[in-house]
């Protein structure tokens, strides 16, 4: 019964988004199925005591099967997620349906469902310490889900703006040259904007030199002639990316800085992005 719940309420969430009764499925199916499994007899615990375990062994459960899929070609999204619930649910249900088959019938697990309301005075010491743990789990359960599904803030939008060597990788950067003599970086960008975005990146040429600042006690870099060099037009769709390589040099010697601006929609009076290199030119 409790993989079949598992498997009908993965195919609700996945059509229909979000539900109450979902819950059970992420923060007490995986542990009560554990804990079945571990106790297939009766006479452990109570059930009081199961469900206080359930919660507590799905709090564990749930990260590591997180991190698991993780570094899975899958990785966190939520129907992989989802369905790696459900593979766990089968596959230790399996194992605790085999575990209680092997018991004698009366020593097996069952539940009777009793109406009566219990009094809180009736309630051993260790039954109201798991009971106050078990509404303190609820409610760490109730509020981590409304964290987790919260809708996405206008802050988490970006776009990746970044700059690779002469060989496509993260590294090899040029950082000493010969006067004149051609080098190439590879420029690129991809949208994270939730949002179709015109962009324009402007390249420019800063003559610099190290100055210095005795507040510090260190060189700084002050800035002594600018040039633009080039601009690149493109859109870009939400995930969509764009590189290019740009091949320049530079015909002086001296300390320079070659700067990428990145503008976004036409707005040109303060750049979105910046990424830039030192060179020495010799």
């Amino acid at each position: 019964m409790t993989v079949g719940y598992a498997l009908i309420m993965t195919v609700i969430v996945v059509s229909f988004g979000g539900n109450i009764l979902g819950l059970l499925l992420v923060f007490f199916v995986p542990g009560y199925v554990l804990v079945a499994a571990l106790f297939p007899s009766d006479r452990k615990h109570e059930w009081v005591e199961r469900i206080a375990l359930s919660i507590g062994f799905s709090v564990v459960v749930i990260p590591l099967l997180g991190l698991a899929i993780n570094f899975s070609p899958l990785g966190i999204r939520r129907v992989p997620f989802l369905g790696v619930i459900d593979v766990f649910t089968a596959l230790v249900g399996l194992v605790a349906y085999w575990r209680r088959m092997r018991l004698a019938p009366q020593e097996r697990l069952s539940a009777s469902l009793d109406l009566a309301w219990p009094a809180w005075k009736d309630y051993s010491a260790i039954d109201k310490t798991l009971t106050a743990l078990l509404l303190v789990g609820l409610v760490a359960a109730v509020g981590t889900v409304g964290f987790l599904t919260r809708p996405a803030q206008e802050d988490n939008r970006f776009t990746q703006f970044f700059l690779l060597g002469p060989g496509g990788n993260a590294s090899g950067y040029p950082t000493v040259l010969n006067i004149s003599k051609p080098t190439s970086v590879l420029v690129g960008i991809v949208n994270h904007e939730a949002s179709t975005v015109n962009y324009t990146v402007r390249v420019e040429l800063v003559g610099v030199r190290l100055v210095y600042d005795s507040t510090t006690a260190r060189n700084e870099t002050v800035e002594m002639n600018r040039t633009t060099w080039s601009w690149f037009n493109f859109t870009r769709a939400d995930g969509q990316n764009w590189t290019q390589y740009y091949t320049f040099s530079i015909p002086q010697i001296g300390l320079w800085k070659v700067q990428f601006l990145l503008f976004v929609n036409g707005g040109f009076s303060v750049p979105y992005r910046e990424l830039h290199l030192y060179l020495t030119i010799e």
